[in-house]
């Protein structure tokens, strides 16, 4: 090509060529256009049409292929960093991390792009939208705090869930989550060393003192013995999700000894 205009043309060439793959549904087709349209406009030196070329190519490419999606969302996030839209950025690590839980089971992979997200996202609280960003964060932080105890390494839940519950736990909105956070981060002590547990729970006793009235706080508190008394009250008034049964399976066994058998 010579000259801008004629990019600036190919440019709208190739991003009308996407738009009718789409309609004809041919997802990769239409991210290779967009592809091609991201990488002119940084010819350009235009970085806010090129980033948003290379996250139509990756949300084209998710109906087809996946690795290249993330490839796409990589670029656009390499130029929203390189700009200092860090939001922007982490909102798009958001999208890859699902990728890797839905399309390409790497959980470790996800993790670390929910990670990176919640940086970016407490990075941004000094501005204007310092309320959105922190339950932004906390919600990607939460979900590393789930897949690690999934995977295991329950100090680095634990530190998560505790994080997170003393950043509600002020908050009038969102006070009433803490007690949930707390509870998941002393299951993930029950795993691990039962003294501990009753020291951490008496921790988050002192520190959010309306811990302890709660139900969870409460059941904890019944004898490990009985750890069925609590399965069967959690699911006379809400049926356990997979998380909270994994874990209680694994504090069956880390008590008694057994193995994962039916909870009920």
């Amino acid at each position: 090509f010579r000259g801008n205009t004629r990019v600036e043309e190919a440019c709208e060439m190739y991003t009308r060529a996407a738009n009718m793959f789409k309609i004809a549904k041919n997802w990769s087709a239409a991210g290779n256009a967009f592809c091609q349209a991201a990488k002119l406009h940084m010819q350009l030196q235009s970085k806010h049409d090129s980033a948003t070329s290379f996250v139509d190519a990756g949300n084209a490419y998710k109906k087809a292929d996946p690795q290249e999606a993330i490839n796409c969302l990589n670029a656009a996030i390499d130029i929203y960093t390189d700009m200092g839209r860090f939001t922007i950025a982490a909102k798009h690590h958001i999208t890859i991390a699902e990728i890797y839980e839905a399309e390409l089971v790497d959980i470790e992979k996800a993790i670390a792009h929910y990670e990176q997200a919640a940086d970016y996202y407490k990075g941004e609280e000094s501005n204007r939208q310092v309320v959105f960003v922190k339950d932004s964060a906390n919600k990607c932080l939460l979900k590393v705090a789930a897949y690690a105890a999934q995977l295991e390494q329950y100090q680095k839940a634990i530190e998560i869930y505790e994080q997170v519950g003393t950043n509600t736990m002020d908050n009038p909105l969102l006070k009433y989550s803490a007690k949930e956070y707390f509870f998941k981060a002393a299951l993930c002590h029950f795993i691990v060393d039962e003294l501990n547990a009753k020291l951490a729970l008496e921790k988050y006793e002192e520190m959010f003192p309306a811990f302890t009235d709660s139900r969870e706080c409460k059941l904890l508190k019944v004898s490990n013995a009985s750890i069925k008394i609590i399965v069967k009250e959690f699911d006379s008034i809400s049926r356990l999700d997979q998380w909270l049964t994994t874990m209680l399976l694994r504090i069956k066994k880390s008590i008694q000894g057994e193995g994962d058998g039916d909870l009920k």
